[in-house]
Formats: structure tokens, C-alpha cells, sequence
């Protein structure tokens, strides 16, 4: 079915139009996963919430800005991508979904998180990269499994205090903020892996040496006066990033270290689905 045909149905919103978009999706794949992206839609077939025992939804690039509340019966579903939709607020009924462990909120335009969103204890990995967020919504904060935390292409300025009780935080995207400063709560956080901040306006940077957990520090593009002092085996990738923590001076002049190519930075859409244990 053409894209432009699939565009013109998903108007439609009966029930007859709806089993089109979805051709022969009419029970629960074997593999317990749903794959609706870039189709379209503009809500989400009820029959879907009939499969119990699904594990993973996608429903990526679609036209959605909410959900059914009979989504709540999905209480196996452990992966849920509602990246590159409409949603201004997240839909409450996310947060009943208990078992969740991987939810991709990026690229909608999402200025806050609601605070049932504490609700999702289980929740290891959390993508709001790309919406309207001026600070980091402090329920984040009580998710206290979460491992990896996607938040850039926001316009974030600081990162609150409470973040510290992330203890089992270990990857922090922050990439295409406003952060002036090198959030200090981080400075607090040993357990952190990597710590990504290119693209922000942070002009000095703190050791962050005293890390034990760090491996890697993205710290590019900042008008920064000098690069973070790392330990021994922590790899920089920045300005100065093959020298020492300072530049090498010469006669007053600062002279600049050619990089090595960076690193790709976190994907804005999500990768090719890949079964993660939780």
C-alpha cells in the first residue's frame, strides 16, 4: 500500500479503513511484538489492546497525540516507542504500564512528564531527546532502575539536585542544550559511564577525575576554555582531548589539537528494534 493512499485512509476513522492500515495484523504475533511505525495513524486500533501478552509496541512516526485508555491492558508490554508523533503531554495511561522497561518519548513536543511517571519502577531506559522541555522533569529523578537517560535537543538549562539519586544512572545525553555550566550534580554521581554535553554553551570545565565509573566524555562544540581533567583511561572527545586537561601555550597563543572523528551521537529515532532483557 503507497504512503499517500495510507495517509488518505488513516483520515477515515472506521473500523473497516483501520483494518486496512493494518492488512493481516488481526491476532497477536508469535514474537509478542507490534510494529506500527510509519503508518499514518492517527489512533491506535483497539484490537491491539486485546493482545495481552504483548511485549513490545512500536508506533513510531505515526500522527498520534493520544492514546486509549483500554491500552492499559497491555500489562506485559515491556517496550513502548511513541517517538516522532504529536504528543503534547504524555497520555497517563503510559503510566500504568508497569512492566515497561524501555519507553522512547523523543522527538514530540512534550514540554513536561507527569508525575505518575513514577509510577513506572521498572523503567531502565527513558528517550525524551527533542521536545520543548526546559528543565529536566524531577519525576525523572524517581525512577530509581533507570540506566540510560536520552535528554538532548532540548533547551535545558541546569539538571535538578535530585538526579543524584539516579544510583543507577550510568549513560546521561545532554548533547544540544543551554546548559552554561557543567551541571554540578553530576560531580556527585560516581557511577556515571558516559557523560555527553556537545553542543551546549558551557565555557569551563570541572576535573572529573575523582569518577571512578567514567569511560567516556563527549565535551565538543562548547566555547570552553579548557578540557575536563579525566583519569587515567577515560576517553575525551573534544577540544584539546589527545593533549593534557589544559592547552599547550606557546608565546600566549593557545594552540589548537586537530580531533579525532567523534563518535556518532544518540540516534534522534531509535534503532532497529532489538529484544532487551529487563
Amino acid at each position: 500500500m503507497g504512503n499517500s493512499l495510507k495517509a488518505i485512509v488513516a483520515f477515515v476513522p472506521s473500523d473497516e479503513c483501520q483494518k486496512y492500515l493494518l492488512e493481516d495484523l488481526e491476532e497477536m504475533p508469535v514474537d509478542k511484538m507490534v510494529d506500527l511505525s510509519g503508518m499514518q495513524l492517527r489512533r491506535l486500533p483497539l484490537h491491539i489492546c486485546s493482545f495481552r501478552e504483548l511485549v513490545k509496541l512500536y508506533l513510531s512516526d505515526n500522527n498520534l497525540n493520544h492514546l486509549p485508555p483500554e491500552l492499559e491492558q497491555l500489562q506485559n508490554l515491556q517496550i513502548l516507542a511513541l517517538d516522532f508523533n504529536n504528543f503534547k503531554a504524555l497520555p497517563l495511561v503510559v503510566c500504568t504500564l508497569k512492566q515497561l522497561c524501555i519507553l522512547y518519548l523523543g522527538n514530540n513536543k512534550l514540554c513536561s512528564l507527569p508525575l505518575e511517571l513514577r509510577l513506572l519502577q521498572n523503567l531502565k531506559t527513558l528517550w525524551i531527546e527533542s521536545n520543548c522541555l526546559q528543565c529536566l522533569p524531577e519525576v525523572v529523578c524517581e525512577l530509581s532502575l533507570l540506566k540510560t537517560l536520552h535528554a538532548g535537543s532540548n533547551a535545558l538549562r541546569t539538571l535538578p539536585s535530585q538526579l543524584r539519586c539516579l544510583q543507577e544512572l550510568r549513560t546521561i545525553w545532554l548533547s544540544g542544550n543551554l546548559l552554561s555550566e557543567f551541571p554540578s550534580v553530576l560531580l556527585d554521581m560516581p557511577f556515571l559511564e558516559v557523560i555527553d554535553v556537545d553542543r551546549n554553551s558551557i565555557r569551563f570545565f570541572p576535573s572529573l577525575a575523582h569518577l571512578p565509573g567514567l569511560k567516556l566524555v563527549i565535551y565538543d562544540h562548547n566555547p570552553c576554555r579548557n578540557a575536563p581533567k579525566v583519569a587515567k583511561g577515560v576517553r575525551r572527545v573534544g577540544r584539546w582531548s589527545e593533549e593534557t586537561p589544559e592547552p599547550r601555550k606557546r608565546s600566549g597563543a593557545v594552540i589548537e589539537i586537530t580531533l579525532d572523528e567523534k563518535p556518532s551521537p544518540p540516534p534522534a529515532a531509535k534503532l532497529e528494534p532489538e529484544a532487551e532483557p529487563c
